[in-house]
């Protein structure tokens, strides 16, 4: 046992939290598990709100980020110091979209050592669920074929969280976020399944928050590109630039009128 571990006060807290829920408020551990998720998830929301407006900053962006990556790519140095250049004129974090998961990973391990001492020292009152059909929730994924099933709800929730959070990466990057769940799988089936349970609750979580943002948010709109044809922007008093005004219709060209027929008289034959 490591003392003074910094993961700590954070076990203690899950703990409480877990008995709280089972104890005060009649959960089952499955559902306390749930229910903590939940709790964890409402605690991010300042979080997630950075996490949406970052993504829809890159979005908007996208286009100008493309040709930064085209103009520079057989100089990736001079690409990488453009593009970082670039996210400071225009005050973009992409490392805001990874705040949320960052923030979860400490809850994840120490929600991990509590199932660990589930399973060495159980609490008072059933650790199982829905009357046998699924197994303790310290008892590992492949214990049992509910197990399983966990695994492969967290399999396509994950793909689906991946689809919906990640618009604005290229194509090798999303290839790479939606063959690491399959992998990561691998090392799940040894993990407890209450861990599963809370991997999978924050993956439809993610998934329900990526539909609603999606229908509620408005779609960035893409900056204006001024060539030479654009008319110069107007300078208002308050020292505000005002929108272009508008181009007027170049005045159509006169018809040419033609020339009069001047007729000469004709000269009388002399005789």
């Amino acid at each position: 046992m490591i003392l003074g571990s910094p993961l700590t006060p954070l076990e203690d807290i899950l703990r409480h939290v877990l008995d709280w829920l089972h104890g005060s408020v009649g959960f089952s551990w499955a559902w306390s598990i749930v229910g903590l998720t939940i709790i964890v998830r409402l605690l991010l929301v300042p979080l997630t709100v950075r996490q949406i407006h970052s993504m829809q900053n890159l979005q908007r962006h996208a286009p100008e980020m493309k040709e930064i990556q085209k103009k520079y790519k057989a100089d990736k140095k001079r690409q990488q110091e453009e593009l970082m250049k670039f996210y400071r004129e225009n005050q973009i974090n992409p490392a805001a979209s990874c705040l949320p998961l960052l923030a979860q990973f400490p809850v994840f391990i120490a929600l991990y050592l509590v199932l660990r001492q589930f399973s060495r020292h159980p609490p008072p009152g059933d650790l199982s669920w829905m009357h046998g059909l699924v197994p303790n929730i310290a008892a590992h994924a492949n214990a049992h074929w509910s197990g399983y099933l966990l695994l492969f709800i967290y399999v396509v929730s994950q793909l689906a969280s991946t689809m919906l959070m990640s618009t604005t990466m290229d194509k090798t990057q999303r290839i790479m976020l939606m063959v690491l769940p399959i992998v990561f799988v691998t090392f799940l089936l040894n993990f407890p399944v209450g861990l599963v349970i809370y991997w999978v609750t924050t993956n439809l979580w993610t998934v329900g928050q990526g539909l609603i943002t999606r229908r509620l948010m408005p779609k960035p709109q893409a900056p204006v590109r001024r060539s030479s044809r654009t008319p110069p922007r107007e300078v208002k008093d308050d020292g505000q630039a005002a929108e272009p005004a508008a181009a007027q219709p170049a005045p159509a060209p006169a018809v040419a009128s033609e020339p009069k027929r001047v007729r000469r008289k004709k000269k009388k034959a002399r005789r």
